[in-house]
């Protein structure tokens, strides 16, 4: 099951980016434009995409993989390998403060009343979430690089 869930992981964030980026373009779109269904279904389906995203990254660090099942039994020694640290801290943080961005935001633009402050507000906390997202993905020929597309 680990592998399955690890190549779902690793594809998935594919639909994530796609998401991520449309959702990002609506808020860019125009800066006086009003505000649609459309615009909301984006960022309801970035936010959805992250959830489902982060699901799966849970049941491999809590249940699958092997990287935090070792790790969590030598903390300390964990903290002082940077590629564990990695994969146990920094990316598990990186991208559960990604989905609160992406959920502060959704929930500050729906308060709002203003078509102007929604896009201003969408594009303020949609560009931090995905900055954050995407600086806590492994991409290749980083320290801690995965392949583009993992084999299954």
């Amino acid at each position: 099951m680990y592998p399955t869930v690890l190549w779902l992981h690793s594809a998935f964030r594919w639909v994530v980016i796609l998401f991520a980026l449309f959702a990002l373009f609506r808020a860019f779109q125009s800066a006086r434009g009003p505000w649609t269904p459309a615009d909301d279904r984006a960022f309801k389906g970035f936010a959805t995409t992250l959830n489902i995203q982060v699901g799966l990254g849970l049941l491999l660090y809590f249940w699958l993989s092997p990287i935090p099942r070792g790790a969590l039994h030598d903390l300390g020694a964990a903290m002082k390998d940077p590629t564990i640290r990695f994969w146990i801290v920094e990316h598990p943080a990186g991208i559960i403060a990604s989905v609160a961005l992406a959920h502060i935001g959704n929930a500050r633009i729906r308060r709002a009343t203003d078509p102007a402050r929604k896009r201003r507000l969408a594009r303020v906390f949609m560009t931090l979430s995905i900055l954050l997202m995407l600086g806590s993905i492994p991409w290749p020929g980083g320290p801690y690089g995965r392949p583009l597309f993992r084999g299954f």
